[in-house]
């Protein structure tokens, strides 16, 4: 495993091959994160995650919510959900992420991870409505947590450490490549909110 030291990470590729992962450090400060963490917890109407395993639906204690520039639809896990308009603070966030990636997205998916005890498995954000190749901005509110990434083939892992406040971007082909994960932490007690701004191809046939 090669766990990588934040400082020297800062604006380089994390990926050694098949990829493209930028972590941008805290684009945050304390005192903006703090009240992010806060208002994101408070005013976005949080809803159990419903998955798919072996065949039956199962309910999650982690939390999660969807919001993009129209009501379109998107299928993860087997499970359809429907997009909520922005509110303003995401439409700020938005914003910030998009100076600071030069990137534009259309949608955002949010997770509440109640504490280190709730994570999730290796996987890739690779389904049929997210525009194939494009970027997808992930922020980190609350608690630190270790990130993974796993390649697919020679399954060599390579690891982060997301500070509150931070920015990462997964880029080019790195979702047909490298699987991802949040790993457990159980001796984390506060809660995590992690936001991932996306490109959902809308009007795809």
């Amino acid at each position: 495993m090669d766990l990588f030291n934040n400082e020297k990470l800062r604006n380089g590729n994390l990926l050694p091959r098949d990829g493209t992962v930028i972590y941008l450090g805290k684009v945050f400060t304390e005192t903006e994160a703090d009240h992010y963490l806060q208002l994101l917890f408070e005013t976005i109407p949080w809803k159990n995650d419903e998955v798919q395993m072996f065949g039956k639906k199962i309910i999650t204690a982690r939390k999660m919510a969807w919001f993009g520039d129209a009501e379109f639809e998107y299928t993860y896990s087997k499970i359809t959900k429907k997009a909520q308009l922005w509110t303003p603070e995401l439409m700020l966030l938005k914003t910030r992420i998009e100076e600071k990636s030069g990137e534009t997205f259309n949608s955002c998916l949010l997770n509440l991870y109640p504490s280190g005890k709730e994570g999730m498995g290796w996987h890739s954000d690779a389904e049929k409505d997210l525009k194939p190749n494009s970027t997808i901005a992930s922020l980190s509110f609350g608690a630190v947590r270790k990130f993974e990434f796993r390649h697919k083939k020679t399954k060599r892992t390579v690891s982060i450490i997301l500070e509150h406040g931070s920015a990462l971007l997964m880029k080019d082909c790195t979702q047909t490549h490298w699987h991802h994960r949040l790993p457990t932490a159980r001796h984390v007690e506060s809660l995590r909110i992690n936001l991932t701004f996306r490109n959902i191809e809308v009007n795809r046939n």
